[in-house]
């Protein structure tokens, strides 16, 4: 077969490490590089344990799932390790995770997990190793650029894609990864599974937010950040009362169920007000957005981010996870990051990515991306943040 992870020399000859979940994707990119013959080492991280959460179908990182992870490594018969990496997750991930909710944001653990944890102290153990890259199993692809270095792209399958999640990945960091499901869809991972004969082959997709009990975030947020479940007003753009809130860590840009308040006409978030402990709601036109700001910029283009023309660079930008990219205007203003989109979105929220891309199909190019301020869009009835 060729060789999928784009390695000089003979693949007998070089060890590969594969960071390994219990789940079917790293399972089976993990018996693909054995089968390729390369010297095959499985690492799991064991994150957290919190009871519930390390048992329910679907988590990653805890009790069960190192369990099958063991198990997928023995059917395929190569080693395997497991690292306790709690206390640093705790404070790198988890700590962070519930800070961002209680300052008004909706942050995404699992950028902050594999820029924190994952590429970092993982590729560390995998280098410690002798290992000549560490592999996963995310539905992403890189490939040798022209004049040294690699380029990140979106997988082929663009349902599956999970550029979004990796875009803080540095280039330092992409030229010792590789991801050799990033040509393949599900249907043909569960195939390969079942091919391979993996204990985990009809194992459930994991959840986004893996160390969350039954998806109940706020009352982990609310243990860590009691500030966050402070009560406060439901209030208009102009200031006028509603309702009650129980705290606005159960609330995100965009939402419109759950409110507890009559309206004649349906309402939807705007925006948090954690100093004043005010959810800003208003109709759903005021939620469209055109312009943004971002804070921690990875940059993976070509050239320095402080050389964008003044005019802007055209590039395809995702503000979700779940939505396709749109055309949009990348600046550099002063050291900030700018993005206006060339059509309006919805529901755009603090503390999510924006990522660039250099097209809008598969296989484009990841130019990198931020985390968007909270002065989005001048967020209505919000101070602007300084």
């Amino acid at each position: 077969m060729p060789d999928i992870l784009d390695l000089p020399g003979d693949p007998g000859s070089t060890r590969v490490a594969v960071a390994m979940s219990g789940g079917v994707d790293s399972s089976v990119a993990a018996a693909l590089l054995a089968r390729a013959g390369y010297e095959v080492v499985g690492l799991t991280l064991q994150l957290y344990d919190q009871g519930s959460a390390a048992a329910r179908p679907g988590a990653c990182c805890a009790g069960a799932d190192i369990h099958d992870a063991r198990r997928a490594a023995e059917r395929i018969g190569i080693p395997h390790y497991v690292l306790d990496y709690e206390a640093r997750f705790r404070e790198r991930v988890i700590d962070r995770f519930a800070a961002s909710y209680a300052s008004g944001e909706t942050p995404i653990p699992c950028v902050e997990c594999n820029r924190s944890v994952k590429f970092t102290d993982l590729l560390g153990v995998a280098e410690d190793l002798g290992a000549a890259v560490l592999a996963t199993g995310h539905y992403v692809a890189s490939r040798a650029a022209p004049g040294g270095g690699r380029h990140l792209l979106r997988a082929a399958d663009p349902s599956r894609d999970q550029s979004y999640f990796l875009y803080a990945t540095t280039p330092e960091q992409l030229a010792r990864l590789r991801f050799p499901l990033g040509d393949m869809d599900k249907a043909e991972t569960r195939r390969l599974a079942h091919a391979f004969d993996l204990p985990v082959a009809d194992k459930p997709d994991s959840q986004d937010i893996c160390f969350v009990p039954d998806g109940r975030y706020a009352d982990l947020v609310g243990r860590l950040r009691p500030d966050a479940v402070r009560p406060g007003d439901i209030v208009t753009e102009e200031g006028r009362v509603l309702g009650r809130h129980p705290g606005i860590v159960h609330f995100t840009v965009g939402q419109r169920r759950g409110l507890g308040i009559a309206s004649v006409e349906p309402l939807y978030v705007l925006a948090l007000d954690p100093e004043r402990a005010r959810v800003v709601v208003g109709p759903r036109e005021r939620l469209a957005t055109t312009h943004l700001t971002l804070r921690d910029v990875n940059w993976l283009g070509d050239g320095a981010l402080a050389d964008l023309p003044a005019e802007g660079l055209p590039v395809a930008v995702r503000v979700r996870s779940t939505r396709p990219p749109g055309e949009a205007l990348l600046r550099n203003r002063d050291g900030v990051a700018e993005v206006e989109l060339l059509s309006p979105a919805e529901g755009v929220s603090p503390g999510q990515a924006c990522v660039f891309y250099d097209g809008t199909g598969p296989r484009a190019r990841v130019l990198g991306g931020g985390t968007i301020r909270r002065d989005v869009a001048s967020a209505p009835g919000l101070p602007r943040a300084a």
